[in-house]
């Protein structure tokens, strides 16, 4: 067997004893039933002629990890996963590639892998349940320490920008000194997220998007509102036809986007409001 495997859908290549040509089946990606089922039908057709069998698979090593591996050893299949950067290619600048190609190609590959010729390709080693877990534990901490590294780096790259040197975040005292240089003075940005905020219905994010991207400016009546928004009207009046198209959708998309959100967010936390029940 010969596995060619993807997130939807995994690909089967059967070669049984004495036959030239390579079976293909499509099953569901991660379905062990369907998978269960093809094995037992092989099984069934290899032991046509009473002789004892055995079954080998392969599949290239990736996203999947070592648990198919694991199953199909318990399925009595002697299961090899090769390591998909040890398979030679064509070196041409334009090559065909396609899942019907990936699965003759990796079929002989494994044959001339059984048959003992050299080199064609390396096996990858599949560590123990045990082994597998004690590995991830340093790999996940050496994970976080960069995605913390990442997090101070951008937090003094933003304090930098406002002329603010020399931070320590990882300071403990560093959240009480910072909340002292970020009190919001009366008529700034800040302040008016914090007045957003009041609203049910609107979070520190819809109230930051709401003012950086609508109330930084003034308005002077509704109808620069809604033609900042794009949710004017289009109205279609020439002889005798006359329709309504349809909002304009000619202004701001992310202003728009949010506007609607929170006025599905408004109904909802506040079904008793004048906006609410205009009708």
């Amino acid at each position: 067997l010969a596995f060619e495997l993807s997130k939807a859908k995994w690909k089967l290549g059967v070669l049984l004893p004495g036959s030239q040509k390579l079976s293909r089946y499509t099953i569901g990606g991660g379905d062990l039933v369907a998978l269960a089922a093809r094995l037992a039908d092989v099984r069934k057709k290899a032991a046509a002629d009473g002789r004892p069998i055995r079954i080998l698979s392969c599949y290239e090593a990736g996203l999947d990890g070592h648990w198919l591996h694991r199953w199909l050893a318990q399925q009595g299949v002697i299961n090899h996963e090769i390591d998909p950067s040890s398979i030679e290619v064509n070196r041409r600048a334009r090559r065909a590639k396609t899942d019907r190609i990936d699965l003759e190609k990796l079929m002989r590959t494994f044959l001339a892998y059984l048959r003992g010729e050299p080199r064609v390709c390396s096996i990858v080693h599949v560590p123990t349940v045990e082994d597998e877990d004690r590995k991830r534990r340093t790999r996940e901490r050496e994970r976080l320490i960069k995605e913390r590294t990442a997090h101070i780096n951008r937090i003094r790259g933003l304090l930098h920008g406002q002329g603010i040197r020399d931070v320590q975040p990882l300071a403990r005292s560093f959240i009480a000194w910072l909340s002292k240089l970020r009190a919001a003075q009366p008529g700034s940005p800040e302040a008016r997220i914090s007045q957003l905020i009041e609203l049910k219905g609107i979070g520190p994010v819809g109230g930051q998007e709401l003012v950086n991207e609508v109330f930084y400016r003034a308005f002077n009546n509704r109808r620069q509102v809604g033609s900042y928004f794009g949710l004017t009207g289009t109205p279609y009046d020439s002889g005798e036809r006359s329709r309504e198209q349809g909002i304009s959708k000619a202004g701001n998309r992310r202003a728009r986007e949010l506007a609607i959100e929170l006025a599905w967010l408004w109904t909802v936390h506040q079904p008793d409001s004048a906006l609410t029940r205009w009708f």
